[in-house]
C-alpha cells in the first residue's frame, strides 16, 4: 500500500512520521481520533490538514501495529 501523504525525514521532526512534510505527526492525528474527535474538529484544529490525511494516518498506524507482536497483559 502506498502512503504518499506520510513523510519521514530524518532532518525534520527527528524522523517522526508526519503528514505531507508538515510538522504534524501521524501520532497526533491518531491520538485525536482515539480521543473521540470528529473529522471536522480535527480539521478545524489543524487547518493545513485534509480529510484524506486523517484516513492515511489511520492506515499508517494500522500497518505499523500489524507488523509487530504486541505483548498482552493477563487480566486479573
Amino acid at each position: 500500500m502506498s502512503l504518499p501523504r506520510i513523510t519521514i525525514d530524518p532532518a525534520r521532526m527527528d524522523g517522526v512520521p508526519c503528514i505531507r512534510g508538515l510538522r504534524i505527526p501521524v501520532a497526533t492525528v491518531v491520538d485525536m481520533v482515539a480521543d473521540g474527535m470528529a473529522e471536522p474538529e480535527i480539521l478545524a484544529a489543524y487547518p493545513d490538514l485534509e480529510a484524506e490525511d486523517i484516513r492515511e494516518a489511520l492506515h499508517f498506524a494500522a500497518l505499523a501495529v500489524r507488523e509487530r507482536e504486541l505483548p498482552l497483559v493477563k487480566a486479573g
